[in-house]
């Protein structure tokens, strides 16, 4: 059976785009493409065959179909020739049993999909990977594509760089000036992209580059390109394989631009389509309170309107104008969705008490830590509930924001639980009384 993928208008404009053509909106309304998979072909393999066969190559050698990603082909991009995939083994990351931490929160279930667990440090791998398999498949049938371009806060420039190196394919990146982490920073530029340090913000380097992929021969690599999605669902799929084969009450995911809240939602609902699963679960997005559009739209009723967004710990989602967020809100309709927002002081404190579990959280998972911890205090989000929180990003990454918290140095953060090196003279009495100390610290602790 032959299976194929197409891009269709996501407010139901007819037709159809072929996932070749460098098309990102509808050319009749204006509105976000989406990759629409013909499901009555893929209906061919019963629901048992398809997690046979997912199970059998889940991270195996057969190239392409040891990643994750990749393993799904046929679900993701079954068009593109083996040949063509460009491929770091990205996707098979840990879904950590938070146990310790779950039960701080009277929680028996709670997981952590660590996604930062990939080449680059972050999710955005899964949705580089199908992007740059597209455009070096292109290229090579003689396509005109002089380099492949995005706008972003960080992980998004580090994965586009490191595939496209990979790839043999020219890399352009627009970062806001001073506003990413240095080892952000640091990836797009070992990788030999062009990086340009804009004096704006995320939303003023997306505009930018929505005009550069106007221009002849620029492919725009940011999520309003729905291939990016496309790898990007396959996390949902692997959570639920994971858990073999069943569903999670609560999926909980940082909020920054919104790809990833449509994209597992589409993971969720092809399962369903294809009979793999037979409910869904809720969908929580977490927001920065300085970047937080989806939330205030969530209290008027999905009413949305952009906000200027402020500087935050959590600079992978600082932005105030998501270009998915009609994808978003239609997935979050469908999924019971809830939205809350976490303050610089609460994602945090959220991370570094996680982190006192055996975790390292960047402070974007902060984020969705918060949020969680807030709706299991309200009782929106039940003891028995198994829920699964999405960590985007490696917390290796975010160094600065760590050392500032244990410095005592993120302003209006009162850091319970900063935790410093003890400087000693070189004596063993010393180091003994230290360690005294600190073990009755520890018993005395509440």
């Amino acid at each position: 059976m032959a299976y194929r993928a197409v891009f269709r208008c996501i407010a139901g404009c007819s037709g159809e785009h072929p996932v070749w053509d460098p098309i990102y909106r509808c050319p009749s309304c204006g509105d976000l493409l989406e990759v629409a998979h013909d499901v009555e072909s893929l209906k061919d393999r019963s629901a048992a065959a398809w997690m046979r066969l997912f199970d059998e190559r889940y991270k195996r050698t057969t190239w392409p179909y040891g990643s994750s990603v990749w393993g799904k082909k046929e679900w993701v991009c079954p068009d593109v020739r083996n040949d063509s995939v460009v491929s770091m083994d990205e996707g098979g990351t840990n879904l950590f049993w938070a146990e310790r931490f779950g039960r701080e929160l009277g929680m028996d279930d709670l997981w952590v999909k660590l996604c930062g667990n990939s080449h680059t440090g972050s999710f955005k791998d899964l949705g580089m990977t199908v992007l740059v398999s597209v455009v070096r498949q292109i290229m090579d049938e003689g396509g005109d594509i002089r380099a492949v371009a995005c706008a972003s806060t960080g992980d998004t420039s580090a994965s586009l760089a490191a595939y496209a190196a990979a790839g043999g394919i020219p890399a352009i990146v627009l970062l806001p000036r001073g506003k990413v982490s240095t080892a952000q920073l640091l990836q797009p530029i070992a990788n030999g992209a062009l990086v340009l340090a804009l004096d704006t913000d995320f939303d003023g380097c997306m505009a930018i580059v929505q005009r550069l992929s106007q221009d002849e021969g620029i492919y725009l690599a940011n999520s309003m390109n729905s291939l990016r999605l496309e790898g990007q669902k396959t996390v949902a799929i692997e959570i639920v394989q994971q858990l073999d084969w069943t569903v999670p009450d609560v999926v909980v995911i940082p909020g920054g631009n919104l790809g990833n809240v449509s994209a597992l939602g589409a993971g969720f609902d092809m399962m369903s389509d294809l009979g793999l699963i037979d409910r869904q679960p809720q969908i929580v997005v977490a927001q920065a309170e300085a970047a937080n559009p989806l939330y205030l739209a969530y209290g008027r009723d999905w009413e949305f309107e952009p906000v200027g967004a402020k500087p935050t710990q959590a600079s992978a989602i600082q932005i105030g104008n998501p270009v998915s967020v009609r994808k978003a809100i239609r997935t979050l309709r469908r999924h019971r969705g809830i939205v809350e927002q976490a303050s610089e002081a609460e994602l945090a404190e959220a991370a570094a008490r996680a982190d006192r579990t055996g975790m390292y959280n960047c402070p974007h998972t902060g984020v969705a830590l918060a949020a969680l911890i807030k709706l299991r205090e309200r009782g929106r989000i039940d003891a028995g509930a198994r829920v699964v929180v999405v960590s985007t990003a490696s917390g290796l990454k975010f160094t600065d924001f760590k050392l500032g918290y244990h410095e005592r140095r993120l302003p209006d953060v009162p850091a319970t639980w900063a935790n410093v090196p003890v400087e000693l003279p070189n004596d063993y009495d010393a180091v003994r009384r230290a360690i005294d100390e600190h073990s009755a610290g520890r018993e005395s602790a509440p």
